[in-house]
């Protein structure tokens, strides 16, 4: 049967092998809440309602786009998984949860065991930054579906926190601070744009810039829930595609602007160089990319200083990026 089914493109001891290697990953990630262990039909996670007065449960659910592109052509598929968990993570935090546990899809049209383990190896470290278990996913092999050396992925996260401190953006006001957490790069958003203004030719992919644009996406779980335990957040916008243009407007509240002030952070110079070959407009580069900044929090102004202290005591880089104005739920720049 499973001679037949590979003839057909299937190879079910490619499967078990990856199946072997999956679990050793996700070993790492494990938390105290997880029950029992990859190969059942549904991962289990006991929750900690014991904690929680009002536990609300906050999911999310992503890929990685175009970015696999860079990783097929570099052959180097060991970052991805962390962008995966990132992607999602991130957007669980930006509500005030804390993540839980995660699952994974891998799809392609031939498995190849070593590949999957690279890309499951990024997942759990991805999993162990955010701090959620990797409790269950799905690989897919679909002959003809996809070209030779290709894959695809998506992810899903859960996470918790106390209804009371949900953030939504709700209360944000005018006169609030806005900061920023810098990106590591384009993260994983924009890519289609950069693929075609960066010429990405076989010698191209050689030099540094190639590696440079495959850095993984920074996962902020650690220090936006600490900081989350120091002051109160108001609001939180993760900058994916869409840019600082669509993505802050999600958090304002009727009533607000959000006004940026350029040059209050050092732009990554990878958002230039694509500025520059693809001569893209500057209102265009902050409707695409983070240029930058890939986490907004919103803060009271008497906090600011307060939350600025504590991000830096853990490391961070932080910037007073701009301020919230009376407005009609837009971003604008100033300077």
């Amino acid at each position: 049967m499973s001679e037949a089914y590979k003839q057909a493109g299937v190879d079910l001891h490619a499967g078990y092998e990856v199946v072997a290697r999956i679990k050793q990953h996700a070993a790492r990630t494990l938390r105290s809440e997880v029950m029992g262990g990859l190969g059942g039909f549904g991962g289990l996670f006991a929750l900690p309602v014991e904690r929680y007065h009002q536990p609300i449960l906050v999911s999310g659910t992503d890929g990685v786009g175009t970015k696999l592109k860079l990783a097929f052509a570099l052959n180097k598929h060991d970052t991805v998984g962390i962008d995966l968990v990132a992607m999602c993570a991130n957007d669980v935090v930006a509500q005030g949860a804390e993540p839980l546990f995660f699952l994974d899809y891998f799809a392609t049209g031939k498995v190849v065991p070593e590949v999957v383990a690279q890309v499951v190896k990024g997942i759990a470290d991805g999993c162990l930054e955010a701090g959620c278990a990797l409790i269950g996913g799905e690989t897919a092999e679909m002959p003809d579906f996809y070209p030779p050396g290709e894959y695809d992925l998506a992810g899903f996260c859960v996470g918790i926190v106390e209804k009371d401190h949900l953030i939504t953006g709700e209360h944000i006001q005018p006169g609030d601070v806005i900061l920023g957490l810098p990106s590591s790069g384009l993260h994983s958003n924009g890519f289609s744009l950069a693929r075609k203004v960066v010429d990405i030719t076989e010698e191209f992919m050689q030099k540094p810039l190639g590696l440079w644009l495959l850095t993984p996406t920074r996962i902020y779980v650690k220090p936006v829930l600490s900081l989350m335990r120091t002051v109160k957040v108001q609001g939180i916008a993760h900058i994916t595609g869409g840019g600082f243009i669509e993505n802050i407007p999600r958090i304002l509240p009727s009533g607000c602007d959000a006004e940026i002030h350029l040059g209050s952070w050092p732009i990554h110079p990878l958002f230039n160089v694509i500025q520059t070959q693809g001569a893209i407009p500057e209102s265009e580069m902050y409707n695409v990319f983070n240029m930058g900044i890939g986490m907004v929090i919103v803060i009271r102004e008497e906090e600011a200083a307060q939350s600025v202290s504590h991000l830096q005591a853990l490391g961070e880089q932080v910037y007073r990026i701009g301020t919230i104005v009376p407005g009609s739920q837009q971003v604008v720049f100033k300077g």
